[in-house]
């Protein structure tokens, strides 16, 4: 859905606005509000906002109204594009500078004094610096959302986007880094080199298989966490919504099979985490069918897939293996799940049907035979989102000052999730909860917290954070 703003001068006659209202609506445009903007005796001006189902519709409403007579589109503006204008972050100091004595503190001499206490103790850097509290969101462009391959500048809004995500949900203060190159040594030493700024690393809109190595490499050079969201964070919601799914059809994840459309990033990272779970089988399924032991693969993460799922070393096209499975996790490509297919899975199937804006099959289509069904719309019951998932691990990682994410806080974070829906509220159409609902990073964070604590790989004391602030400056 577009919004849009024209402003548009006509004669001040009656029935002129009638006549541009009636063109608005059959090119598909309907009026949101009216401003006047001037009025003579003869001519008037107005604002007028709409909203147009979809982007390719605008051209065909322009040409609808200058076919009116004695009509004239002075300006129109999208609201999107408006609300980009400068860019949607900013920087804000968090003290006040009203003085001398206030600019002597906080910068010259005063900062002098910790700059120096950091540098013989870099662990002060935490109690003392932004860095406790900050994360890097580091893209090359060449995975960015469905768009594809649009490189460093394109990806500078969606990363903009993600930063204030951060922010709003988990109040993490977040920048984004948008490396121009997709050398992958080049974008790993660049991530090194600026990382003590950062508390952590958020890898995103990296394509697959480049992602996998670039977030394997800083994980092992750098001692913050570093997590490549499109994997992790989509694969956590999945298995906790998956979690719950099982729970209302009544069957066990060890007890399961699952069939999982799409060998990328989400779709590998996600296998990997239900196979961490004990999920009773998996079948990856690729473009050319499903991946199995023997066969030859030109990328290391599916021999690696076909060495450790697809227990019976099944064969065949999506729907040969589908038959019989307990539920299917797509994060492929529109319409490639049919009724029928479904038809053919075990009793009470669950469907996860993830491709975006698209999904595999409609909802429309598959409500009828599928128990439980989600997608990643937010127009349809059981969005599968991974905002649900990524502020709440990052906070219970800085918070913990973990040196990494671990698979231990990946399966916590999915278990808070799905135990976020209490037995009351569960329900085939409700598995998740909303990404509105505030508990869920709470929720989700100090689960994370607890479970790096347990692993060993926590920084933090038990004591308060004031009073770890205050023995780490003296």
């Amino acid at each position: 859905m577009v919004t849009m703003t024209l402003r548009i001068e006509m004669n001040a006659q009656p029935g002129a606005f009638a006549a541009l209202a009636a063109a608005m609506s059959d090119a598909g445009a309907s009026v949101q509000g009216v401003d006047m903007r001037s009025a003579s005796h003869s001519r008037v001006i107005r604002d007028i906002t709409v909203t147009i189902p979809s982007e390719h519709l605008v051209r065909e409403l322009q040409r609808s109204i200058r076919a009116l007579p004695d009509m004239r589109i002075v300006s129109f503006s999208d609201s999107t594009f408006l609300a980009h204008l400068g860019g949607k972050l900013s920087i804000e100091p968090k003290i006040p500078i009203k003085t001398r004595a206030d600019l002597a503190m906080l910068y010259t001499p005063g900062v002098a004094r910790v700059a120096m206490a950091i540098a013989a103790d870099p662990r002060k850097a935490h109690a003392l610096t932004m860095k406790r509290n900050c994360v890097a969101v580091v893209t090359d462009g060449s995975a960015v959302l469905g768009l594809g391959e649009i490189g460093a500048l394109g990806a500078i809004p969606v990363m903009e986007g993600k930063a204030m995500l951060f922010k709003r949900f988990a109040n993490i203060d977040a920048f984004p880094i948008c490396i121009d190159t997709m050398n992958v040594d080049e974008i790993v030493d660049t991530v090194v080199h600026i990382a003590p700024v950062f508390g952590g690393i958020n890898l995103e809109d990296i394509s697959a298989p480049r992602c996998f190595e670039i977030e394997e490499r800083l994980q092992g050079r750098l001692d913050i966490p570093v997590m490549h969201d499109d994997q992790h964070g989509t694969a956590v919601v999945v298995v906790a919504a998956l979690m719950n799914a099982s729970r209302v059809v009544g069957k066990k994840l060890s007890d399961m099979t699952i069939v999982v459309a799409g060998t990328g990033a989400a779709g590998t990272a996600t296998m990997k985490m239900l196979l961490h779970l004990g999920v009773g089988d998996i079948i990856p399924v690729d473009r050319n069918g499903a991946l199995r032991r023997g066969e030859r693969y030109d990328r290391s993460h599916w021999s690696w897939l076909a060495e450790h799922t697809n227990s019976r070393n099944r064969s065949g096209s999506l729907g040969d293996v589908l038959e019989g499975a307990d539920a299917f996790i797509g994060v492929s490509a529109p319409g490639t799940l049919t009724v029928d297919m479904i038809r053919c899975m075990a009793k009470d199937p669950i469907v996860f049907a993830l491709a975006n804006p698209t999904p595999e099959i409609m909802p429309e289509e598959a409500g009828d035979v599928a128990a439980v069904l989600a997608t990643g719309r937010s127009d349809y019951p059981n969005q599968i989102n991974n905002l649900l998932s990524f502020p709440g691990i990052f906070r219970g990682a800085l918070d913990a000052r973990a040196t990494r994410i671990s698979d231990a806080m990946k399966v916590a974070a999915a278990r808070a999730i799905a135990a976020s829906v209490s037995d009351r509220e569960l329900g085939p159409e409700y598995i998740v909860p909303s990404i509105f609902d505030h508990r869920v990073v709470e929720a989700v964070a100090s689960a994370v917290a607890v479970a790096a604590t347990s692993e060993g790989i926590a920084r933090r004391t038990p004591i308060s954070e004031q009073e770890e602030d205050a023995t780490s400056v003296v």
